[in-house]
């Protein structure tokens, strides 16, 4: 509250008053510490205020008032741009990155194995996949295609790159950006709660976490950019809230402006901008109000446009996934301590183990692709190696159930070892130093698990269609089960039981497959992954994530039901030193100064004395320290034995006194305060809907303790049998 006292300032003498005149960093907060949403809200409302006041005064004013009024629709502007058009890079690199491992385009060589074969004449539909333009590394180098020889070369050449690629994302990450590897999901969460993490945003971080999230999908290893995506999305919204002193200046809407970045990361990560609103709203944004939730529509639809205008994946859409089926579904019942060494392992076993599979060879989200897709007359997949009858007179969209050929056989056999791979891979995968998100390995996890049930669902349809559950609605030569939508389907409950996402999901997944028929069963499949997956542990992936790290993220979904009161929290406890604090008027600087130098806290109570103790405001530590330090410089007479007043008027001191230093501007005269009777379970709620950073506890006027957010997950813990010394950060 450093704005709203403006009005009780009184003449004391100008001296005394320079803080009339804003200084450097003043409302600003430390690193790792957390931030206070009144705080910041109420210095917002008083900016808008003078703002509102002064554009009465002349046409200039006015004008600025209107930029400012739409300074936050010209940065969600901005900011779906530039994610657009990253997401929009990052998918043609990784296309042709990803190639590179197995060949090159002889006719141009920065085309993927796809776009070198477009432009061929010779490409056929059968073989839409060879064509002169694209040879494999062992076709160049020795000239034989086929053979022993040429197998062991590729195989080499492709652990190679992939080993190089990994190797430049882990040194580039480590040695420029540490704060650019992982999902960024989780740190992004706690950022959005209000904690300071300085850099994790930062342009630097913005560069390092784009080139590197190619290189690293491009290695191969099982990790999705999606998760990412919105790190570098949020890296955007904070690079353009620099722009613009409303938001640089302000951390509580400086956080409006991220949550709408996130919006629009997860808009170009999927193609889906109204999943991306949602995904926000439910899983990463602490506070969201009705004006966010209208500036990230518009974030997430510039992105979504600006992708498609790119147009990464050549078919005139923004998933990869798209499909279409046409039936309708039926109700049935130590490497961790060498980040390096950990990155390379990691790659070149899952190379090794990766080549010889064309399942977990190829990208993952090709597999997702070629998993979800149905199966029509003109798929070449061994997936779609079905017998034929030559007799069959149906349309091309509606082919009937079929007895499953020896390559569907074959393929079951090598998804069934892709999905033992992937499940074990992602494990050591996700959470090394280097850019990985879990959205995409997650779906294909459950895409290949999907695919196989749907396949035995198919055959055991065909053959037994007089079953009680196949024989109301699958008559012999009717198309009765679409592996395609088990697939689906699979990829959404395993992705919603890793996360625990619910609403966001299913909108996400139809808005990725185009699967707008299926709400019903992704609904379903959402709904039980999440109780399943309840039942094991309360937390998504990103919750244990954080609690992994330690931040001080307060959940706005844990239940406390304890009976404790806020004496049972609050500091100082019964053996420890007395609270920290002020006196209104009789604090010396040199008193102030050794506070400060003696403790950590983040602020002070200001009582009216030591002997009363009546509480009377409450004093940042930092706005203090830049306090003194400003008037030492620019204020003379101050010295260590002058007196440091918070109070309205100075007492009249002798003339041989020094002289005195007035510091009310600072003080916040209106601290949230509880007694110490309150249940903590209001304490709790109190502190998650107001996002306090901390709140003092008295009684009849006294100022007894004090209960941060810090202590709150402290005691949060312990009551849960935790360790409370895991919440490492203020």
């Amino acid at each position: 509250m450093l704005h709203c006292l403006i009005g009780h300032m009184n003449g004391a003498g100008n001296l005394m008053d320079f803080l009339d005149e804003p200084f450097p960093d003043v409302g600003t907060y430390e690193d790792f510490h957390t931030i206070d949403w009144l705080r910041e809200k109420s210095r917002d409302t008083d900016r808008h205020r003078k703002i509102t006041s002064k554009s009465k005064e002349s046409m200039w004013e006015l004008i600025k008032s209107l930029l400012d009024a739409w300074s936050g629709w010209v940065v969600m502007l901005l900011i779906g741009l530039l994610s657009g058009t990253l997401a929009g890079v990052i998918d043609l690199a990784v296309d042709w990155m990803t190639d590179l491992k197995e060949g090159v385009c002889l006719s141009a060589f920065w085309y993927s194995h796809e776009q070198c074969c477009w432009t061929s004449n010779e490409t056929t539909f059968d073989d839409r996949d060879k064509c002169p333009q694209w040879q494999t590394w062992a076709e160049l180098m020795t000239g034989h295609a086929e053979g022993g020889g040429a197998y062991v070369l590729n195989y080499f050449l492709y652990v190679l790159w992939a080993l190089l690629f990994s190797f430049l994302a882990v040194s580039l990450v480590r040695v420029f950006a540490p704060y650019a590897c992982g999902s960024g999901i989780p740190e992004i969460k706690t950022i959005l709660s209000g904690f300071i993490i300085r850099g994790y945003l930062g342009k630097w971080t913005l560069l390092i976490k784009t080139v590197t999230l190619v290189l690293a999908v491009s290695s191969g290893l099982s990790l999705g950019k999606e998760g990412p995506l919105v790190h570098v999305a949020c890296c955007c919204g904070n690079l353009f809230c620099s722009l613009f002193s409303k938001y640089s200046k302000n951390e509580g809407k400086r956080r409006e402006v991220l949550s709408a970045a996130a919006a629009a990361g997860v808009s170009v990560a999927f193609g889906a901008p109204i999943g991306g609103v949602l995904f926000s709203l439910e899983e990463v944004s602490y506070y969201f109000p009705l004006k966010t939730l209208w500036r990230s529509f518009f974030a997430a639809l510039v992105a979504a446009f600006t992708l498609r205008a790119i147009n990464p994946f050549g078919n005139s859409r923004l998933v990869l996934f798209y499909v279409e089926y046409h039936t309708p579904w039926y109700m049935t019942t130590q490497l961790g301590k060498y980040p390096v060494l950990e990155v390379i392992a990691v790659t070149a076993i899952t190379a090794v183990l990766a080549f010889p599979n064309p399942y977990t060879r190829r990208s993952t989200s090709e597999l997702i692709s070629e998993l979800f897709n149905d199966c029509g007359a003109l798929e070449s997949s061994q997936l779609c190696d079905y017998v034929n009858n030559p007799n069959m007179s149906r349309p091309v969209d509606d082919i009937p159930d079929r007895p499953a050929g020896p390559g569907v056989y074959n393929a079951l056999w090598q998804l069934a070892l892709a999905l033992v791979f992937k499940i074990v891979i992602t494990i050591f995968t996700f959470g090394m130093k280097i850019p990985s998100g879990l959205f995409i390995p997650s779906m294909a996890v459950g895409a290949i698990a999907g695919r196989i049930v749907g396949i035995a669902v198919e055959q055991m349809a065909y053959h037994h269609h007089d079953w009680i559950i196949f024989k109301n609605w699958c008559r012999p030569g009717a198309d009765c089960v679409t592996p395609g939508l088990y697939a689906m389907v699979g990829a959404a409950a395993c992705l919603g039981g890793v996360t625990r996402m619910t609403v966001s999901l299913v909108v996400i997944m139809f808005e990725l497959t185009g699967g707008l028929e299926y709400i019903v069963p992704l609904m379903a499949a959402a709904v039980t992954s999440k109780w399943v997956a309840d039942a094991f542990g309360k937390e998504g992936i990103y919750e244990s994530h954080i609690q992994l790290n330690g931040y001080p993220y307060l959940d706005v979904r844990d239940e406390f039901t304890h009976r404790t009161l806020a004496t049972d929290v609050m500091r100082p406890r019964r053996n420890d030193p007395p609270l920290a604090v002020l006196t209104q008027d009789s604090t010396t600087v040199e008193d102030a100064e050794a506070l400060i130098k003696d403790t950590d806290y983040s602020g002070f109570p200001v009582v009216v004395s030591r002997e009363s103790e009546r509480l009377i405001g409450f004093v940042q530590r930092r706005d203090l320290t830049l306090a003194i330090k400003t008037a030492r410089q620019k204020q003379d007479g101050v010295v260590s034995s002058s007196m440091v007043y918070f109070t309205e008027d100075a007492q009249q001191l002798p003339a041989s006194d020094p002289q005195p230093l007035k510091l009310r501007r600072i003080l916040n005269l209106s601290p949230f305060t509880v007694t110490d009777h309150t249940p903590m379970e209001t304490v709790v709620d109190i502190f998650r809907k107001l996002g306090l950073r901390q709140c003092l506890v008295t009684r009849s006027g006294r100022l007894l303790g004090i209960i941060t957010k810090k202590d709150v997950l402290r005691h949060m813990a312990q009551m849960m049998n935790q360790d409370p010394e895991s919440i490492m950060f203020n």
